[in-house]
């Protein structure tokens, strides 16, 4: 029994079965009964302020911080690039500026178009 369990092949094929009962366990079925649109329009209605908050205070600010730093890091390394081989590469940098632009008004029309 030892040595059949040395074999890779079986510690992979019981881990797999390992985790397939697990699954088999936990599973649950669910039925959809009635109109399922006018509930998630409901929940929708209930948790749309929150949603526009979190993603207005929170989620559009870390994409903002994290294309600004993509951007000026680009730029850097497109000007060393520019004094090393005397040929500039906007193509990158404006990629970024764009998406920077883009995601920094996106919070003013974004939910008239959701």
């Amino acid at each position: 029994m030892v040595q059949i369990l040395k074999n890779k092949k079986v510690k992979v094929i019981i881990c797999l079965t390992i985790v397939l009962i697990m699954l088999v366990l936990t599973m649950k079925q669910s039925y959809a009964s009635g109109d399922v649109s006018s509930v998630i329009q409901q929940a929708w209605k209930q948790m749309e302020s929150q949603i526009k908050n979190i993603v207005n205070n929170v989620v559009f600010p870390v994409i903002d911080i994290i294309l600004a730093v993509f951007f000026f890091a680009k730029l850097a390394m497109a000007y060393f690039d520019y004094r090393k081989q005397g040929q500039f590469d906007w193509t990158t940098p404006a990629i970024l500026f764009a998406c920077l632009t883009f995601s920094l008004i996106a919070p003013n029309y974004i939910w008239k178009v959701l």
